[in-house]
């Protein structure tokens, strides 16, 4: 029997259709099905201080009525044993580290310096802090000097980056130089160093700090910074892969340099300065909410990126690296990556056609639901966490640990959860100082972790505003 052409013409199309269904790789229903399991480590809390209690400027509240939004807290470069702690409704506290009641040491409410948490009071607002590491030695050009990251409002500036972009707010970088670095109350003046524009409410800048480990070296002094993709779902603008403006980056900064037409300078051993295409700011690029870094005592820079919908990674920071945001999410495709297929869920990676550097340790959101913060334990009271990454989930209250010999990107090594007793009860830290979660169900821990200057870790929790230290268990 002969066929005719035009029942021919419908079976190709057909097969053809029927082929190219079969070619697209299917959705990941759960990337990673391994469970992170309990380690053998477990881990007490004590009261340490908590921070009088902060009022949102938006109204009504917009995202969780928390006590206090404190992010960090971190030792200042100077052996006195104090440490700063940052509210992002505008606050700078100084605390000691024998738990000394906290003052304020500048209310960035109180400056002349635009400064505006209202847009989206759970990531805007003073979003970072790091003192220079000549804070504290007179006669050095970076006497007295800290560095502040925080949200202006749109119009109020002029900016480095995006200017024209700028629709929701600006992120922005301001030197403060104290009369006296000994003083627990600022007083002295302050320059705008840096501004970039901002289209969205969420994922812009986050951490500041220097290495401590740069001592002697040409990176000793220089600032880094990390920037998310500018917010909204999905990367909507592509900044994660753009690289003329530095968001989804690390950024790194000469801060004392005069640039001639920039208040800052390019340290001359940036990866990209020689290349046209790419703002010289960059250090690292691809990352889509890098909130929070870290530097260990070698200098090896851990970097916490809060993932989409399903992977949570822990980078090692690399000069030049692309961490592959949008198009990879952990060590997996995102349909930005790969084409024809539906966004949020991933997809098996497929061979990659330009480089990449991938997680040394990810986990997806059968686990947790935003990787907040992380620091290498390099304290002495509890031995067995001795050298080891310890990093938390800030919706969940799960706190989670890693070695740190031997990690190789793109190979994510093992993740063990660390057991934390409150007061004799081992619980998870979303049920024991969470608060009413606006996003979904149940409670939010919105917990983050600080250091001192001996390397012991703290929790801070914004629900109650307190700071607690983590200690053996009994």
């Amino acid at each position: 029997m002969k066929l005719s052409f035009s029942t021919l013409v419908i079976g190709m199309l057909f097969s053809l259709s029927t082929l190219a269904a079969e070619s697209k790789p299917e959705p990941l229903s759960n990337p990673i099905p391994e469970r992170i399991e309990k380690g053998e480590i477990s881990v007490a809390v004590e009261n340490f201080v908590q921070v009088p209690r902060t009022e949102e400027s938006a109204s009504p509240v917009q995202t969780n009525s928390a006590y206090a939004r404190i992010q960090y807290m971190t030792p200042l470069p100077d052996e006195s044993g104090r440490l700063i702690i940052n509210d992002l409704r505008g606050v700078l506290y100084l605390t000691d580290e024998t738990g000394g009641a906290p003052v304020t040491y500048l209310d960035l409410r109180n400056e002349n310096v635009d400064f505006d948490d209202s847009t989206f009071p759970n990531e805007t607002g003073l979003a970072g802090v790091a003192f220079h590491p000549d804070f504290s030695r007179q006669g050095e050009p970076g006497y007295g000097k800290f560095y502040t990251a925080y949200s202006a409002p749109s119009g109020t500036g002029v900016a480095n980056y995006l200017d024209s972009e700028a629709d929701n707010h600006e992120s922005v970088i301001r030197e403060w130089t104290t009369l006296n670095s000994e003083d627990n109350v600022f007083s002295g003046t302050s320059r705008e160093i840096f501004r970039i524009g901002q289209f969205d409410q969420n994922h812009n800048i986050g951490t500041l700090a220097f290495n401590p480990a740069s001592k002697g070296t040409s990176d000793y002094g220089m600032l880094y910074v990390s920037f998310g993709d500018g917010g909204g779902a999905n990367d909507p603008r592509e900044f994660g892969q753009s690289t003329s403006e530095p968001m989804s980056s690390i950024m790194r900064i000469d801060p004392l340099e005069d640039g001639g037409d920039s208040a800052y300078g390019i340290p001359e051993d940036n990866p990209f300065i020689n290349d046209e295409s790419f703002a010289p700011e960059i250090w690292a690029y691809g990352l889509r909410h890098p909130q929070a870094f870290s530097f260990d005592v070698d200098g090896t820079m851990y970097i916490c990126d809060i993932g989409q919908t399903q992977i949570e990674e822990v980078n090692i920071g690399q000069a030049g690296a692309n961490y592959g945001w949008r198009v990879r999410e952990g060590t997996f495709a995102t349909a930005f990556g790969i084409g024809g297929v539906r966004p949020n869920p991933v997809y098996p990676k497929p061979v990659d056609e330009q480089q990449f550097t991938y997680p040394v340790a990810q986990f997806d959101h059968d686990e947790g639901n935003a990787i907040s913060s992380g620091y290498v334990y390099r304290g002495s009271s509890i031995p067995e966490l001795q050298g080891k990454f310890v990093f938390t989930d800030m919706v969940t209250g799960r706190i989670f640990y890693i070695e740190t010999e031997n990690l190789v990107a793109g190979d994510p090594t093992t993740i063990l959860e660390l057991s934390v007793e409150f007061f004799g009860q081992e619980r998870n830290v979303a049920d024991a100082l969470g608060f009413p979660n606006t996003y979904s169900r149940g409670n939010r821990a919105g917990l983050r972790l600080g250091i001192d200057s001996q390397g012991e870790l703290y929790l801070l929790t914004k629900g109650d505003g307190r700071i607690r230290k983590i200690v053996p268990s009994t």
